[in-house]
């Protein structure tokens, strides 16, 4: 099991400010399993995103990785594990716009400290894999939606995760663009990379393993794209 969640709650704000964005919220994931997180907007599902991503600490409750409780941890350790352990993919790319594709990719190898030659081997390395190897001097705004979202995807593989984060991640491309991206994720779990993709499209979310729904901070079913009965918790 890579990923474990007891009672996880997260609130923002306080007295009549007060948001109970997840409540009580258990969940497992299993190593190499591919799951998809659907609900309406405000239902938490971001909120558990950035806590399992480690952007975010919650309220009560803990959460383990890899079996280690992180739910605690100081923000420079929970850096390192997120710098080391995790991938993220983001539906705006979150791309250096002044970076071309190749320095975008070697921006999280600058942080664990690689040294120039072997971030720009892995880098194009990397970016050569997701189809992008004449695309490597290009900048942001020189590509398509869908080459963006896969120079983030190389972002996302180059320090080796062990698990990737997708929120939303096909949210802002074509129908064309949107099946090259799930081929390469589909590619990636298999290969045995856990992923966790935040969506709201129906044809995204099939290709999972698993189907998780939350609504009003809670998880309220789950589901297996061969079973589409929703079962409720």
């Amino acid at each position: 099991m890579v990923i474990r969640v007891d009672n996880l709650s997260r609130i923002y704000g306080k007295g009549e400010a007060t948001v109970e964005a997840l409540k009580s919220v258990s969940l497992n994931v299993e190593k190499g399993e591919f799951v998809a997180i659907m609900g309406p907007s405000g239902s938490g599902k971001s909120t558990l995103m950035n806590i399992l991503g480690c952007l975010d600490k919650p309220t009560a409750g803990k959460y383990f990785l890899g079996g280690d409780e992180v739910s605690k941890l100081s923000e420079t350790r929970l850096a390192r594990i997120r710098n080391r352990k995790i991938g993220f993919i983001f539906q705006t790319f979150n791309l250096l716009t002044g970076f071309t594709a190749l320095k975008n990719v070697e921006q999280p190898m600058i942080y664990r400290g690689i040294g120039r030659r072997e971030r720009y081997e892995r880098a194009e390395s990397v970016l050569v894999s997701v189809g992008l190897g004449d695309r490597l001097t290009h900048k942001p705004n020189e590509l398509s939606g869908g080459q963006r979202q896969r120079v983030a995807i190389a972002r996302a593989l180059v320090n080796e995760p062990q698990i990737i984060f997708a929120d939303e991640p096909t949210g802002n491309l074509d129908s064309k663009s949107e099946k090259e991206i799930m081929k390469i994720l589909l590619n990636l779990n298999n290969k045995g990379i856990t992923i966790i993709l935040v969506t709201h499209e129906r044809v995204v979310a099939n290709h999972a393993d698993r189907i998780i729904h939350f609504r009003d901070g809670m998880l309220v079913g789950e589901e297996t794209p061969e079973n589409l009965e929703v079962h409720v918790l």
